[in-house]
């Protein structure tokens, strides 16, 4: 890869995040101090959202950041990982978003108020655009990372969640009736656990080591065993480093003694066929190698 490229992606993503924080802390303080002069608990909840996306904005950032530095004697794949944390630990926040947003909805279904629904429709609208607009920023890089998709899918998920904040508005604009706006509440919690869930399971499996999603073993296996000089293989293990890399591990037993230009040209092939750009291979010659207990 092109250093100068590499370097001015790496910019791009950090103007990126923190565009996305600017824009997101101020617009809580907007959505705060409009939803409570409203009396309206659907933008008030949509805030602490927003809160919670602001935290997984430095989070992910943080990892990012930390994903880049060397490894060292102590860390010797480097902090690539972080990533995975990351994701995993900007999951559980949202989650945490769901229980208090959905519990303050409740609240105020028992204690309506009367709702000012012209700023609620002003503000929501106003929460569409810099949704919309974050989530714009992570677009080119959501595709190969997990940790910048999560960011993308609640800005997605926020920009469709304050169109449902800008309908209620309009609602009780027309009918007078305080209760929808808890109603979009709860509907709100209800897209943040739809958007988190599968992001959920797919950070802990990264976290417990499964195969990535991206990466099916098993086409890995039939290339490895359709090489001419491979009889066997057994120790098939591939995990993920981070959110963006892969790694794996493989004995090889061979029909024949090869050489190191054998092991890199799997090597190119298993990084140019599924992506795996850290592999370690060990090769085993001779009808009985030693430590084949599970060859399959």
């Amino acid at each position: 890869m092109d250093h100068s490229a590499k370097s001015g992606e790496n910019v791009s993503l950090g103007t990126a995040f923190k565009t996305g924080i600017a824009l997101n802390a101020i617009f809580i303080v907007i959505e705060v101090f409009y939803g409570l002069k409203a009396n309206s608990m659907a933008l008030v909840s949509d805030a602490g959202h927003n809160l919670s996306d602001v935290i997984v904005l430095v989070f992910s950032w943080a990892a990012v950041s930390l994903a880049r530095r060397k490894p060292t004697m102590k860390f010797t794949y480097g902090f690539r990982r972080s990533t995975i944390l990351a994701a995993l630990f900007n999951t559980i926040i949202l989650l945490a978003a769901v229980i208090l947003i959905f519990v303050a909805a409740v609240e105020r279904l028992r204690n309506p108020l009367n709702i000012n629904a012209n700023i609620v429709i002003i503000v929501a609208s106003a929460g569409i655009i810099v949704n919309g607009l974050t989530a714009w920023l992570f677009m080119k890089n959501q595709r190969r990372d997990l940790n910048i998709r999560s960011a993308f899918i609640h800005f997605i998920a926020d920009a469709l969640v304050s169109l449902g904040v800008v309908v209620s508005g309009v609602i009780i604009s027309f009918t007078k009736f305080a209760w929808i706006d808890s109603l979009v509440s709860m509907v709100i919690a209800g897209v943040i656990i739809y958007s988190t869930v599968s992001l959920l399971i797919r950070s802990v499996n990264l976290a417990l080591d499964a195969v990535p999603e991206n990466i099916d073993i098993a086409m890995v296996s039939d290339y490895l065993n359709s090489l001419h000089e491979v009889t066997a293989i057994h120790d098939l293990h591939i995990w993920a480093m981070s959110t963006t890399e892969a790694a794996i591990t493989v004995h090889l037993i061979t029909n024949r003694s090869t050489d190191a230009g054998f092991v890199h040209e799997v090597q190119h092939q298993l990084k140019e066929k599924f992506g795996l750009g850290h592999s370690t291979i060990q090769i085993e010659f001779g009808d009985n190698p030693e430590g084949c207990n599970n060859c399959n």
